[in-house]
C-alpha cells in the first residue's frame, strides 16, 4: 500500500521543511505549483489530503475526483474559494487556519487607519510628485484621532484584535456582527450596532473584518458609502468581494469618502485595465492620493508564514490519524 500522498496545490513550493518537520513519514509532500484549477487534472485524483492557499479555486469539478480524500485545508483563514458545501455532500472536511494573521491584519488595518486619517500617506503621496506646497495645509482639515469613532464590520478574531489596539488610540468603537452573542461588546469595551446603516451613520472610519459569504458579498456598495459622513475613511482587510471597489473609487472621485485603504481585491491579481487601478495610477485622479492599494499583505509576516504551514500541516495529519480535527468549517 502506498504512503498516503498530501498535495499542496498553489502559493507554496520547494522548500517544504515545515509541512515535511510536522507530517514526518506519515506522507509524502508534494507542492504542484499550480495557478489554476485545470492544473489540478489528473494530479490530485490519489490526494490523501489537499492544502489549498489563493491563487486557485477547488470547485465540484475537482471534488468529485477525489478518490479518497480525508480532508481539503485552507492554509488561511477565508475558504470561500473552496466548495465546502459539495465537499460535505462527499463527506470530505474542510478547515482552515483561523488564528495565524490576526495580529498581522489587525496591525495592517490599524496602519492604514492612521495612514490615511492623519494625513501621512495623502502627503507622501502629493509631496513625492512635486504636487502643492511642502506643507500640511494641502492635507487639511485632519481632525484629532481621539473620540472619532472606527466602526467595524465583523467581530471576529481579528476585528477584536482591532478593537482593543483602536481604543488605545482614543477612538470610540462600535462594531456591527449579527453572528457573534451578546456579551462581546461588554468583554472588549465597545459598542454594539443592530443593523449596518446604524453602524455607518455614525462612524468616521470603517474597517472591514468579515469573510466572505452570500451575506457580505459586496456589503459595502455605492449605496452604503453614501450613508457615511462626508469625509470618511474605508479600509479593508478582509476579502476583495465585501466591498465593491468601483464604487469606493467613484466615492473617493466626489470627494465624499476622504480616503481608502484596499489590501485586498475581487480579482487578485487585478487586470491592468481595472477602474481601481488606472485611478490608482492616475496623478490627475482624485484616488491617486487618497487610495491606499496593497497586493493582499496585510496578513504576512515571517513568523506568520511559518504558523499558518504548520498548522495546515498539522490538520492534515490528524486527518490521516483518524483524529478529531480542530477547525472544519463545514
Amino acid at each position: 500500500m502506498s504512503a498516503p500522498r498530501v498535495l499542496i496545490t498553489d502559493f507554496i513550493s520547494e522548500p517544504l521543511d515545515f509541512e515535511r518537520n510536522v507530517l514526518g513519514e506519515a506522507a509524502e509532500v508534494v507542492a504542484l505549483e499550480a495557478m489554476g484549477e485545470e492544473a489540478l487534472v489528473g494530479k490530485v485524483e490519489t490526494a490523501t489530503a489537499i492544502i489549498c492557499y489563493h491563487y486557485l479555486s477547488i470547485t465540484r469539478s475537482t471534488i468529485e475526483r477525489l478518490q479518497n480524500c480525508k480532508v481539503i485545508v485552507r492554509g488561511g483563514v477565508g475558504y470561500d474559494n473552496i466548495d465546502h458545501r459539495c465537499a460535505r455532500e462527499h463527506g470530505i472536511p474542510v478547515c482552515n487556519v483561523p488564528d495565524y494573521g490576526t495580529e498581522e491584519v489587525a496591525d495592517s488595518a490599524l496602519g492604514m487607519i492612521l495612514s490615511l486619517a492623519r494625513g501621512t500617506h495623502f502627503l507622501q503621496s502629493r509631496l513625492r510628485r512635486g504636487a502643492g506646497d511642502w506643507s500640511v495645509e494641502q492635507a487639511k482639515p485632519i481632525p484629532r484621532l481621539r473620540g472619532r469613532t472606527l466602526g467595524i464590520i465583523g467581530c471576529g478574531r481579528i476585528g477584536s484584535a482591532v478593537a482593543l489596539r483602536a481604543k488605545s488610540f482614543g477612538l470610540r468603537v462600535v462594531f456591527y456582527d449579527p453572528h457573534v452573542p451578546d456579551g462581546l461588546d461588554k468583554a472588549l469595551g465597545i459598542q454594539r450596532a443592530d443593523h449596518l446603516e446604524e453602524l455607518l451613520a455614525q462612524s468616521h472610519l470603517v474597517s472591514l473584518h468579515c469573510p466572505l459569504t452570500r451575506e457580505t458579498t459586496n456589503i459595502i456598495g455605492a449605496a452604503e458609502l453614501g450613508v457615511l459622513p462626508r469625509g470618511g475613511f474605508l479600509v479593508n482587510t478582509a476579502r476583495g468581494g465585501v466591498v465593491d471597489t468601483e464604487a469606493v473609487v467613484d466615492s473617493l472621485a466626489t470627494g465624499h469618502l476622504h480616503g481608502a485603504g484596499i489590501d485586498v481585491l475581487e480579482h487578485e491579481p487585478p487586470d491592468e485595465n481595472s477602474k481601481v487601478l488606472k485611478a490608482w495610477r492616475d496623478p490627475t485622479h482624485p484616488a491617486h492620493d487618497r487610495l491606499l492599494l496593497n497586493p493582499h499583505a496585510a496578513f504576512y509576516c515571517e513568523e506568520g508564514g511559518e504558523e499558518f504551514r504548520r498548522k495546515a500541516a498539522r490538520e492534515c495529519l490528524r486527518a490521516i490519524r483518524g483524529e478529531a480535527l480542530r477547525n472544519v468549517v463545514n
